[in-house]
């Protein structure tokens, strides 16, 4: 199965892949619509059905072939998100809850008697205590740019992040509460810490209340931390463009991949559609397993490999990223 995109019922593909195998899941699936696309039919009797049915036996083999430190990342809309919350919570634990991420797509979802929707909801669970995470970065903009200070010491460009923390009681360490340029408070690092930033000129002093804030300065930084509100990526437009309704752009695919899971590790798709994961952890240094009820599906996920894949490595495991992969 490893690096092949299987057609059959994800129920029961799961079943085959071995416990602990993955690092990590992405599945993008029916969102309860009552509708009847062309590729799958998303209507179903009630939402129980959805839930009971379809999604706990697939979430429950998800959480058995994940690694200790392996993610599931769900992508779904408002409308059953709750849903899939409630099954997450009882198959993996309220305390395994990662995040919740907002992808605004600029989607056209047009209603007379609502308001417009223009986002998914993107739900990240984890396996164990521990799992894998990437922060990613943007660059930085012009206007980050121009609000940044001068230092002028090291004449580069810097800003200021707070040394003081505001919730004492939520982190009990004796070693972080001590006076500091007359203030006692609770701080974020030790003493220790405080003094070689100090002693750096890494600190920048409040001149009313003598509190320091850290110095940052943008050119030791990998650029702006991406949050949970993603507003960078829009819909799929031009080259990427396949027949098939629920594609999910590449540029989204590569951000959570790389988030959530590291180079060699195997990512699973259960509703691989028109297999936008499998190019993805092909163009990030991953393997890939796919499954999905439609035949379409995987023409098209060969079609857009053609020519850009050797025939003979596409079932095979691939830890080569493509320079040239359009998609």
């Amino acid at each position: 199965m490893l690096n092949e995109y299987s057609v059959g019922d994800s129920r029961d593909l799961l079943k085959q892949v071995d416990s602990s195998s993955v690092d990590l899941v992405y599945i993008d699936p029916p969102y309860c619509t009552g509708r009847d696309f062309y590729h799958f039919d998303d209507r179903f009797k009630s939402s129980e059905d959805y839930r009971e049915l379809l999604m706990r036996p697939i979430l429950t083999e998800c959480h058995r072939i994940l690694s200790d430190v392996g993610n599931i990342v769900v992508h779904v809309e408002p409308k059953v998100s709750h849903h899939i919350r409630i099954l997450l919570d009882d198959i993996f634990g309220e305390k395994r809850f990662k995040n919740e991420i907002v992808w605004v797509s600029g989607g056209n979802h047009k209603s007379k008697k609502q308001l417009q929707r223009n986002h998914d909801t993107i739900i990240v669970y984890q396996k164990g205590k521990e799992s894998i995470y990437n922060p990613e970065h943007k660059e930085y903009d012009a206007e980050t740019v121009r609000k940044a200070k001068m230092c002028p010491y090291r004449k580069k460009k810097y800003n200021t992040s707070a040394l003081v923390n505001r919730q004492p009681n939520v982190v009990s360490r004796p070693n972080l509460r001590y006076e500091w340029n007359g203030n006692h408070l609770q701080w974020h690092v030790s003493r220790e810490r405080m003094e070689m930033l100090h002693n750096d000129n890494r600190l920048e002093y409040s001149p009313n209340t003598g509190i320091p804030r850290v110095k940052k300065y943008l050119d030791e930084m990998d650029g702006i931390p991406i949050k949970d509100v993603w507003t960078d990526i829009k819909q799929i437009q031009g080259i990427e463009k396949l027949d098939y309704a629920t594609q999910k752009p590449v540029a989204l695919l590569n951000r959570i991949v790389k988030m959530f899971s590291n180079k060699g590790s195997t990512i699973l798709d259960p509703c691989a559609g028109s297999g936008t994961v499998g190019r993805s952890a092909i163009l990030t240094d991953r393997n890939y397993i796919l499954f999905d009820l439609n035949e379409d599906g995987k023409a098209l996920f060969n079609k857009s490999l053609v020519g850009l894949v050797p025939l003979d490595k596409v079932s095979q495991p691939m830890l080569n990223p493509l320079e040239n992969l359009l998609y």
